[in-house]
């Protein structure tokens, strides 16, 4: 009992440390280490941010952060809580185009319906010109730009098509 229950205790005080950064700023800097801590824990992966009203999982999916958005996914996240404009995660990482976080949400079950305060649903997101969209990407580039966010116009204008065929397809 010495030794192994040494290890067990320390295990779960290593588990409940809860990291100094927040789950949503762990979520922006892609910090799987710290976000592993909050899940054990048992810290709110829900909080939002009280600007914006995002939750880490959307602030994962806008700024592409994959593995981040996985873990807060497998881990309960909620999946249908929305920012300030009324978009959710499956919104959010379908107009700026994060393809796997997308994939991720679908196979969760997100809901394809949901609509943000302009009415649009996610695949209504993706379905207009690029060049309609662009003054929307400019402005989320300007507010997120100073947090580390670079869109990638090229790849956005080329992806777009098939963020909506994969919504489509569901």
């Amino acid at each position: 009992m010495g030794c192994g229950g040494s290890s067990n205790s320390k295990s779960v005080e290593e588990k409940t440390t809860i990291p100094e950064v927040s789950v949503s700023d762990a979520a922006v800097s892609g910090d799987l280490e710290s976000l592993r801590q909050h899940i054990a824990a048992g810290s709110d992966l829900n909080a939002q941010n009280p600007a914006s009203g995002a939750t880490a999982l959307i602030a994962a999916a806008l700024f592409g952060q994959t593995e981040a958005a996985s873990l807060l996914i497998d881990a309960g996240a909620d999946l249908e809580l929305k920012n300030n404009e009324g978009s959710t995660a499956l919104i959010t990482a379908a107009f700026v185009c994060r393809e796997e976080i997308v994939k991720s949400l679908l196979k969760s079950g997100a809901d394809l319906s949901a609509r943000n305060k302009a009415g649009l649903t996610a695949l209504d997101s993706v379905q207009g010109s690029f060049a309609d969209a662009k003054p929307i990407y400019d402005l989320i580039q300007s507010v997120f730009g100073p947090y580390g966010l670079e869109l990638d116009y090229e790849v956005i204008k080329q992806t777009r098509p098939k963020i909506a065929e994969i919504l489509q397809s569901k």
